[in-house]
C-alpha cells in the first residue's frame, strides 16, 4: 500500500505518519533550488564533469530529484551521466508525485516519466533510468541506515532531508549521519533545510564542516556544508579498483552478454569494439527464437529472487526505449504453474503494508487465467497456496534483436569472424591477437563475455585459474501454427517445468515454442528427436491441453529445433567483475547467465560499469558481492 499523504486544503501535502508537511510554505520546487541545490554548489559544481552522483536522505515526493533533473537537462555543461540515489522508508503513490510536481509545468513532463516507472516498490533497490540511461535513480526501499550500509559508492553532494528531527529523529542521529559520511570523500557538499543545533554537532562530529546559509522564507537559515574530517577517513581493507576513465574497450563475445556490456559502456563515453568468432551477432545461444523475461519468486524472497526482479526492470527498460513492443517484444504477462505444488509468494507479500507492490509483479493466479490456460480453476492443493501465480511485469523476447539494437548504439563498432587466440598486455594497454598473430584490437579494457568460451580466453593468460564455467546445452521445439491452434493454447506463455511461447510472431505467420532441454557439459548443436519427446513430456505435465494439441506436430515430424549452449557457473549466478586486478588490470569478465541471460545481462552490464567507474550499483550490495567474479576466482 503506498503512503498515505493528506492533502491541506491550502495545497500542502502532509504525512499522517508524522503529523509533518512534505515542503516549505515557499514551495518545494524553491526549496530544493535554494536550500539543496544552490546549497550544494549546483549546477555549477558539476561543470565538465564525466558523471555526478547525489545522495539524498529521503525521496518523499521527489521534488529535489525532479528539480535536479531539470537542471542537469537545461545545463548545456551538464556531466555525461547523473546519479541520484534516494532513500525512502514509506514510498508515496505515483498520484501524488504527479500532485505534487501538477504546480510547475516545467516539471511535469520529467513527473510523467517518473511515475510511469513507479511500480513494485517492494524493500530494496530499484534502478529507474531516464534520458537514454544517462539520469539514473537508485530507489533504496527500507529505512535509512540499513539502506545506507548497503550502498557502496564515493558521493559527491549530500541532499539531508526528511520530516523534521523532533517528528523523526532516527533520519538525523548520529549513527545514521556516520553511515552517511562513509560515502562522502573529501569536498563532498552537503545541504539541509533544518539547522537544528543537534544535526551541526552531529555533522561536525561526522567530519562536516557546516555554515548557516540563506533559508527559504519563512525560515530565516539553512544548512550546508562540506566533509573535511580532520583526521584520515577509514578505507576498506580490500579496496575496489581505482575508477577508470572512458577510453578504448574490446569486448569478447557478440551474444546478449557482451552486447548489454558495450551499450553499457558506449552511454559512459567508451569507444568499444565488439569482437566474436561467429559472421553475425547472437550466433550462439542469445540466437534464440524467443525466450521468456520472467522473475523468479520463493517463499523466502531469496537473493535470485530479488535479482531477477532487478533483471527484469533493467532489461524491460531497454526494451522499452529501443525495440518495436508487439513484434521483438510483449509485455503480455506470464503464468507459472508451478507443478510440484511448491508454495511461491512470501507470506509478507500478503499483508497490506506490501500487496500493492507485490502485485506489480506477482500474485496468485486467477481462476479466469488458469482456465484460459487449459488449468483447473479451484487450487485443490492441501495447504491452501496455489500451484499457479501471475507475473504481471514478466514477457517474451527476441533476444537477438535487442543485441541488434545494442550493437547500433553509438560508440559501438562489431567485428564478426574475428577470433581471438593472444591476449597480450604490454604495459600501456592491451593487444588481441588472432592464431596467425594479426592484431584484432588495442584496448585499454577488455572485457570477456564469450559465454563459455570464456574459460578458454582467460587462459589464455599466465597465472590465471581457469574460470569455473559449465556449458549447458539447451533444445527449443518449435512450429509453424495450424488451425485450431489458437484457439486452443493460452493467450500468454506459461512457464514452470519448462515452457510454453505460444504465438510468435514472424514475418511467415506464428509460430509456437516449448522447451527447452537442459543437458550438462555438452556442446552439442545437432538436433535430437529424444529432445522432442523430452520437450513434450515438460509440456504434458505443464500444460496438458496445449500438450494435447500439439502432440500431432511431434508425431507426424512437424516440429523444428532451435539448440543453443548456455553458460553457468556452480552457484548458479553470473561472474561481473574483474577477473585479477592486483595483477591483470582492466581484464574483466561478464557471463555465466545460465538460462537468465535475457533477464540478467542488461543488470549485470550496469554492475560491470558501476563497479568500473566508481558509480553506484542498481543492486544491495550485498546482492552485488554475490555476483563478484573473485568469488570463484583465487590467482
Amino acid at each position: 500500500m503506498a503512503e498515505a499523504v493528506e492533502w491541506l486544503a491550502d495545497g500542502w501535502p502532509r504525512s499522517p505518519r508524522f503529523d509533518d508537511i512534505y515542503r516549505s510554505e515557499a514551495g518545494a520546487l524553491a526549496q530544493a533550488r535554494q536550500v539543496f541545490l544552490h546549497g550544494c554548489g549546483l549546477p555549477q559544481a558539476w561543470a565538465g564533469q564525466a558523471q555526478w552522483r547525489v545522495l539524498e536522505t529521503g525521496f518523499g515526493l521527489g521534488m529535489n530529484f525532479l528539480a535536479t533533473w531539470l537542471a542537469w537537462k537545461t545545463d548545456p555543461e551538464r556531466p555525461r551521466l547523473l546519479h541520484f540515489v534516494s532513500v525512502e522508508a514509506f514510498p508515496v503513490g505515483a498520484a501524488d508525485l504527479l500532485r505534487s510536481a501538477a504546480a510547475h509545468p516545467e516539471l511535469q513532463p520529467l513527473a510523467e516519466a517518473l511515475a510511469r516507472q513507479w511500480q513494485g516498490l517492494l524493500p530494496g533497490f530499484h534502478r529507474l533510468a531516464f534520458e537514454d540511461g544517462r539520469v539514473l535513480l537508485t530507489l533504496c526501499i527500507g529505512e535509512v541506515q540499513p539502506m545506507l550500509r548497503e550502498l557502496a559508492f564515493e558521493t559527491d553532494a549530500v541532499f539531508l532531508d526528511g520530516f523534521s528531527p523532533q517528528r523523526n529523529p532516527a533520519m538525523w542521529e548520529v549513527h545514521t549521519l556516520k553511515a552517511v559520511a562513509r560515502l562522502c570523500r573529501r569536498g563532498t557538499r552537503m545541504a539541509t533545510w533544518t539547522v537544528a543545533r543537534a544535526v551541526r554537532d552531529g555533522l561536525e562530529q561526522c567530519g562536516f564542516a557546516v555554515a548557516k546559509a540563506p533559508g527559504l522564507p519563512p525560515k530565516r537559515d539553512s544548512l550546508s556544508g562540506e566533509f573535511n574530517p580532520r583526521w584520515e577517513p577509514r578505507r576498506p581493507r580490500t579496496p575496489e579498483p581505482a575508477p577508470m576513465a572512458a577510453a578504448r574497450c574490446a569486448v569478447v563475445g557478440g551474444g546478449i552478454a557482451g552486447a548489454a556490456v558495450a551499450a553499457s559502456l558506449a552511454r559512459r563515453g567508451w569507444q568499444v569494439q565488439v569482437l566474436d568468432a561467429a559472421a553475425r551477432p547472437a550466433a550462439g545461444a542469445s540466437g534464440l527464437p524467443a525466450g521468456l523475461l520472467a522473475p523468479h519468486v520463493s517463499p523466502d524472497d531469496s537473493l535470485l529472487s530479488r535479482l531477477t526482479r532487478a533483471g527484469v526492470r533493467a532489461t524491460r527498460q531497454q526494451m522499452q526505449a529501443l525495440l518495436q513492443a508487439g513484434f521483438d517484444w510483449d509485455a503480455s504477462g506470464v503464468l507459472e504453474h508451478r507443478v510440484d505444488g511448491s508454495p511461491g509468494l512470501p507470506p509478507a507479500w500478503r499483508t497490506p503494508d506490501l500487496a500493492a507492490a507485490a502485485r506489480d509483479w506477482t500474485q496468485d493466479a486467477t481462476p479466469g487465467q488458469r482456465q484460459q490456460a487449459g488449468l483447473p480453476a479451484a487450487d485443490d492443493s492441501d495447504d491452501g497456496t496455489a500451484p499457479a501465480l501471475w507475473h504481471g511485469s514478466a514477457g517474451w523476447l527476441q533476444p537477438a534483436r535487442l543485441v541488434e539494437a545494442w550493437l547500433a548504439q553509438p560508440g559501438i563498432r562489431w567485428q564478426g569472424k574475428a577470433c581471438v587466440a593472444q591476449l597480450e598486455h604490454d604495459g600501456e594497454g592491451w593487444q588481441l591477437h588472432d592464431a596467425q598473430g594479426g592484431l584484432l584490437a588495442r584496448a585499454d579494457l577488455v572485457v570477456l563475455a564469450a559465454g563459455p568460451a570464456s574459460r578458454t580466453l582467460a587462459a589464455l593468460r599466465p597465472g590465471l585459474p581457469a574460470l569455473p564455467l559449465q556449458a549447458i546445452r539447451g533444445q527449443v521445439s518449435w512450429a509453424p501454427h495450424q488451425p485450431g491452434d489458437r484457439e486452443a493454447l493460452p493467450p500468454f506463455p506459461v512457464n514452470g517445468h519448462g515452457s510454453l511461447i505460444p504465438a510468435l510472431p514472424l514475418a511467415t505467420g506464428p509460430v509456437w515454442l516449448t522447451g527447452a532441454s537442459f543437458e550438462r557439459d555438452s556442446a552439442d548443436l545437432q538436433p535430437r528427436a529424444a529432445d522432442h519427446l523430452a520437450n513434450l513430456e515438460r509440456l504434458q505435465a505443464l500444460l496438458p491441453q496445449a500438450a494435447h494439441q500439439l502432440a500431432a506436430a511431434f508425431k507426424e515430424g512437424r516440429v523444428q529445433a532451435w539448440t543453443g549452449v548456455r553458460c553457468a557457473s556452480p552457484d548458479r549466478l553470473p561472474l561481473v567483475g574483474p577477473l585479477d586486478p592486483a595483477h591483470q588490470p582492466g581484464l574483466w569478465v561478464c557471463t555465466a547467465m545460465g538460462s537468465r541471460g535475457l533477464t540478467l545481462a542488461a543488470l549485470c552490464a550496469e554492475l560491470l560499469a558501476a563497479r568500473l567507474h566508481g558509480e553506484p550499483a542498481a543492486l544491495e550490495r550485498q546482492l552485488a558481492q554475490a555476483l563478484a567474479a573473485g568469488r570463484w576466482i583465487r590467482p
